[in-house]
């Protein structure tokens, strides 16, 4: 099956200006690698691509040689980086390749703030950054002869819409493969992480976020029920953020002091992952948090709609004292 990503065209058009550094964000398996490879058969002119998971890329790009990356680049005009983040000094690097030859470069990571706090400060006005959802309403191809994917919500909600699940055709396999990604991409990515000490905590915060999508959460109270400082629980919270499992709502306000005092809400980025952390695909008619479900949904989606419109905006929930709420 084949799935046009909203971002493709945009990116395209990026290729055919002067040479710049795209960044390209987003969860494991939400099709960065894929939407890469469509790019490059497109493309008409010598590119390099390398994968950052190769020790060997690894080795020769953490060097800040230019002699060497002069080398690897060769005659190419635009240089690939997958999974760039694993690469040490990473910005330094593409400054360095950027500033001296002048190419396009693409570099990718799962982890936004491992890639991000590598590049932003050497790479300031050099870059153009997408981030890649798992696919949005409007990317899912409609089965003929239906007209919409609107019968499919249900299963969206129960499954989540990363591209491996909209692609696999039983539940079982969804369930598996969704199990499989939690497994591989969310707790051995954070142990990779050295500044997290107790990942099962983290795993536990999950959990606790995944029983209160739509309600107002205390950190607080999230900190006293898993028996840590308030302080270590905004830091996973941070990290879960980049690495594009949750995202943060804040109460709109327009005193911005007490805004930023206020609760928040936590949505996952995907429903799927969030149902597999608690162990539930149940049918919508016999859950309890069908509601929750589709607030989350309707929440991404805008998200996801304006992100790959590259129109940028502010996301709040809005509540009046008397608890009607927006």
């Amino acid at each position: 099956m084949i799935i046009n990503r909203s971002i493709f065209s945009s990116i395209l058009e990026k290729l055919q200006k002067e040479p710049k550094i795209i960044l390209l964000f987003g969860p494991r398996q939400s099709g960065k690698t894929t939407l890469i490879k469509e790019i490059l058969a497109g493309y008409k002119e010598q590119f390099v691509f390398l994968n950052g998971d190769d020790i060997r890329t690894q080795e020769s790009l953490s060097v800040n040689n230019l002699e060497s990356l002069k080398k690897i680049v060769g005659s190419a005009r635009l240089l690939v980086i997958d999974e760039a983040q694993r690469i040490e000094n990473i910005g330094l690097t593409l400054k360095l390749i950027y500033d001296s030859l002048n190419i396009y470069i693409i570099a990718s990571g799962s982890a936004s703030f491992d890639l991000a706090s590598k590049t932003s400060e050497p790479l300031t006005g050099r870059t153009t950054t997408y981030t890649l959802y798992p696919l949005s309403l409007k990317e899912i191809p409609v089965d003929v002869p239906e007209v919409s994917v609107s019968p499919r919500i249900e299963e969206f909600l129960r499954f989540g819409l990363y591209p491996r699940v909209i692609t696999t055709g039983g539940e079982e396999e969804k369930q598996e493969y969704l199990n499989e990604l939690l497994n591989t991409y969310l707790y051995k990515d954070i142990l990779t992480f050295e500044n997290v000490r107790k990942p099962k905590k983290i795993i536990d915060l999950l959990s606790l976020l995944a029983l209160q999508i739509g309600s107002e959460v205390s950190i607080a109270e999230l900190g006293q029920n898993l028996s840590l400082s308030k302080t270590i629980v905004e830091k996973y919270l941070d990290l879960l953020e980049k690495m594009f499992v949750i995202i943060n709502l804040r109460g709109f306000s327009r005193n911005l002091r007490k805004e930023i005092s206020k609760t928040s809400k936590y949505y996952f980025v995907d429903l799927g992952l969030r149902n597999a952390l608690i162990k539930n695909f149940n049918k919508l008619n016999i859950r309890q948090d069908t509601g929750a479900l589709f607030e989350n949904f309707c929440i991404i989606e805008r998200m996801k709609a304006l992100n790959n419109a590259k129109i940028p905006a502010n996301f709040y929930f809005w509540r009046t004292y008397d608890q009607k709420e927006i």
